[in-house]
């Protein structure tokens, strides 16, 4: 079904090493002998419904007692001026803006590189812009959006584009004026080849091109793979998140040109995210930012989704996705599990399940990884036995009465 793509010598492995498993193992003793609290014991660490449910550590709360506690909308947070400006440097773009979410950060991007309608976006068809953002960029940007389902069923190529894209003066249509592209997406890593050549082509034609980059960091976290700024350069925006892995409570941030991103701070205003003392939240993402990922951590993630993807085949399931990064997208309706059964064997075992996607993070631990597999035995195990039956034909009937 999909085409080969290259995901760098991470991939090959199917499993991490013997000293990488050591010390993941060694990490989860720490975690069961510790003191129970919720700023050394992550509470996220059973939890694989999104790693946007990953925690602040007890390093972020420390550095609150040297934040700035300066008012940010008159540009006095001298902890959030600082970050903006490193991670500026870390992207190679002018300029950089913390705003509240990634939701957010897109909104701003987007609003600010459109300029007067008719317009519309072109974006993948599974993007969180076009379904999981309230239907924001139609409200704010008053924007078409042209969702594009990938040929390869992995992510948007050139060809994909040219098929769908509006360059045209008629009347009758909203041309093209953003792509706007997402890495990972569903946790596969968008080569930069790939974007290189969206982007060439996007900007012969006056288009800008947008990357939501909420999980940039996950596609910068496998080896041998481009670096941030490799991909900030080809694009005219770029948001990445710092609540989602990095275990930051709060935030994202915006790239751009200086222009550009004095633009969308005063849209941030007008959209009521104006925040005063941001230094409370900006020392734990600079924390965030370097604890996590500088010192590599995001690979345990990696290493975690591997294990699970493993596991997961051990009881005869599939996944309908390659696990390029920390997301395992589970084949429940082939290996004839019921989510319903999925779901209830989960929260029975004390394991926070969120559907079809298991989405790792780098406080999850072995022993959680090992919990999960025997929700998969047991929800195998009753599925097999009969338990949730009925759900399995409805689905089967609704699938072929579409046919």
């Amino acid at each position: 079904m999909f085409s080969p793509v290259f995901r760098g010598a991470f991939i090959a492995s199917a499993r991490p090493s013997i000293s990488i498993l050591s010390q993941l193992r060694h990490q989860s003793r720490k975690m069961t002998s510790a003191t129970p609290n919720e700023w050394t014991n992550s509470p996220a660490e059973f939890d694989f419904r999104s790693d946007t449910v990953t925690t602040p550590s007890s390093s972020m709360l420390a550095a609150l007692t040297t934040a700035s506690l300066g008012d940010d909308v008159y540009n006095e947070s001298l902890t959030t001026n600082a970050l903006e400006a490193r991670l500026a440097k870390m992207f190679g773009k002018p300029s950089a803006l913390f705003v509240l979410s990634g939701t957010m950060g897109n909104q701003l991007c987007l609003r600010a590189l459109l300029q007067q309608p008719p317009y519309s976006i072109l974006c993948d068809s599974r993007s969180h812009i076009y379904l999981d953002e309230a239907g924001a960029t139609s409200l704010i940007s008053q924007a078409t959006l042209t969702p594009v389902v990938p040929a390869n069923g992995l992510y948007l190529t050139l060809e994909d584009v040219k098929k769908h894209v509006i360059i045209s003066d008629d009347i009758h249509y909203a041309p093209t004026k953003v792509i706007s592209l997402e890495n990972t997406i569903w946790g596969v890593i968008h080569p930069i080849e790939e974007i290189r050549r969206i982007s060439e082509f996007a900007h012969e034609h006056g288009i800008k091109v947008h990357l939501d980059g909420a999980r940039l960091w996950n596609a910068c976290s496998v080896t041998e793979t481009p670096t941030l700024e490799d991909y900030s350069e080809l694009v005219d925006t770029v948001t990445v998140c710092v609540s989602k892995s990095l275990g930051a409570p709060v935030g994202s941030f915006v790239f751009g040109d200086e222009k550009i991103v004095k633009k969308m701070n005063h849209i941030k205003k007008l959209l009521g995210g104006g925040i005063r003392q941001a230094g409370i939240l900006t020392a734990m993402a600079d924390v965030a930012v370097t604890e996590v990922f500088k010192k590599g951590r995001l690979s345990e993630a990696n290493y975690y989704a591997k294990m699970v993807e493993k596991a997961w085949k051990g009881v005869g399931g599939e996944t309908t996705l390659p696990v390029d990064t920390n997301a395992v997208w589970v084949d429940l309706e082939k290996r004839g599990v019921p989510e319903s059964v999925w779901q209830k064997v989960g929260d029975e075992m004390g394991v926070k399940l969120g559907g079809v996607r298991i989405m790792t993070h780098y406080q999850n631990s072995v022993r959680a990884i090992e919990k999960l597999e025997e929700v998969m035995q047991e929800a195998c195990r009753r599925a097999d036995a009969g338990e949730g039956r009925h759900e399995v034909e409805t689905l089967e009937k609704s699938y072929l009465s579409k046919q």
